[in-house]
């Protein structure tokens, strides 16, 4: 299967809606590889004042997500882990994503999480499986899919 274009995926990661709600961009893809950043905002702190490690989760999983599925083929993560190494409060978090082992039915990306100042924040160790289906089929059929109507409102007694 062939690499998939810069835009192509571009355009295809833009629909992931919490990556991107987080503020996520994605900066840099190229085969096995991704760049992504996220600015940080207080809407990312947790109770103590620090990003919330679910906001620095986010960043990693996408510029994992991107990474593993450059060949064309859907990726879809089975396993992954991360490392917080250190607390941030403001700036800018970029997630750095390398393929390191790829076969027919997995692929394992290693993704760096540095601040500004280029100190590692996190690391995040993913794996994915690797599917038969060629990415641009699910861009296909998502557009011969008519939308869904909208879900009616049921008022009453709560039941169904």
């Amino acid at each position: 299967m062939a690499e998939l274009s810069q835009s192509f995926l571009r355009r295809f990661f833009r629909r992931d809606r919490f990556a991107a709600r987080a503020g996520i961009r994605l900066l840099e893809v190229k085969a096995g590889y991704a760049l992504a950043r996220m600015r940080v905002t207080p809407e990312h702190h947790n109770g103590v004042g620090v990003v919330q490690g679910g906001a620095v989760f986010t960043l990693a999983d996408l510029a994992f997500a991107v990474a593993c599925n450059t060949h064309g083929l859907v990726a879809l993560a089975v396993n992954v882990s991360i490392s917080f190494l250190r607390a941030v409060e403001k700036g800018t978090l970029t997630a750095e994503a390398r393929e390191v082992s790829r076969s027919s039915r997995l692929s394992t990306v290693e993704v760096e999480v540095r601040d500004r100042s280029g100190a590692l924040v996190a690391l995040f160790h993913g794996t994915a499986y690797v599917t038969k289906e060629p990415l641009e089929e699910v861009v296909a059929r998502r557009r011969s899919t008519p939308a869904r109507p909208p879900r009616r409102e049921v008022s009453g007694h709560g039941g169904p």
